[in-house]
């Protein structure tokens, strides 16, 4: 998606980004309709962590009528101009998808665990319902301390994802924000293969930040920051129906303290520290990668 600079426009032209993958920004609309974004069909929260290699757990027993959404993991040697690889890309119901609230709104609601009780009845969600495990199982993943090596936060409105994301890279630094572009508004396949039709680049960067969304009645982003290598990708892609995507994917480089268990592991047939594991990010996710970078 472009670039842009840290600044009092970034905020506008990212909600407009936002909004174009479906999100809307009324706190009225979210107490009266209580949506949830449970689309994620892995749901658990650490399955939406697709690149926090401490604590994703995925059995063999579940490998073995693999899920097309887990078709977003490749390594290095996957990226030269005319790779052909299977790929899932999601496409959200703009009428299901959490809405992003202002800061303001979303500081009137607690978000905490030991406030869960009230959620619930603020929300109006029964204590047995998939929301309300969806909801607590989010609220403790942003509660949990941050892995070695890993800074992270949980943002729940634009305002407080700059404001963490500039503590992280320093106030005076410039940084820039990229997504996954998919230029279909119904895709007619969610997996297909998908070609690589020009030779992949590298947004070079001093660090990097990646949001996840996660299942909230409201937009909530799990978003970190891990020392080591990590390399950040733009990459051209076509589908075998023609649908063209511009995607932005990140590779780890070192995954040696990554858990055994790991899902990516089991889809490439390697182990932690073994190999580079790389993803492709989500339409409705985003990664801010500091200055130096070439777009």
């Amino acid at each position: 998606m472009g670039s842009m600079f840290a600044s009092c426009s970034t905020i506008i032209l990212f909600v407009l980004f936002v909004l174009q993958c479906g999100y809307g920004s009324s706190a009225r609309e979210i107490r009266s309709k209580g949506h949830l974004n449970t689309s994620y069909d892995h749901n658990n929260i650490q399955e939406t962590r697709i690149d926090d290699g401490y604590q994703h757990h995925t059995h063999k027993s579940q490998m073995d009528d693999m899920e097309p959404s887990l078709n977003i993991f490749f390594t290095t040697k996957d990226l030269f101009l005319g790779k052909k690889m299977p790929i899932y890309f999601s496409l959200k119901d703009p009428s299901t998808t959490p809405h992003i609230l202002p800061r303001e709104e979303t500081e009137s609601i607690p978000f905490s665990s030991s406030k869960l009780p009230y959620l619930l009845k603020f929300f109006s969600y029964s204590k047995n319902s998939r929301q309300a495990k969806s909801m607590e199982d989010t609220l403790r993943q942003c509660e949990l301390e941050s892995p070695k090596g890993e800074t992270k936060f949980c943002a729940t409105s634009l305002e407080s994802m700059l404001d963490s994301t500039r503590g992280i890279f320093g106030l005076d630094t410039k940084f820039k924000v990229l997504t996954t572009i998919t230029q279909f508004s119904k895709p007619t396949a969610l997996l297909q293969n998908y070609t690589i039709v020009e030779e992949p680049r590298e947004i070079l960067a001093h660090s990097m930040v990646a949001c996840h969304t996660m299942p909230y009645p409201y937009a909530v982003f799990y978003c970190h920051s891990q020392k080591g290598g990590n390399k950040v990708f733009k990459i051209s892609l076509v589908g075998e129906n023609g649908e063209r995507v511009e995607a932005v994917s990140v590779c780890h480089m070192d995954t040696s303290m990554w858990d055994h268990d790991h899902v990516a592991f089991q889809v490439l047939g390697t182990e932690p520290g073994k190999s580079p594991v790389c993803h492709f990010m989500p339409t409705d996710n985003v990664v801010w990668v500091s200055s130096p970078s070439v777009i």
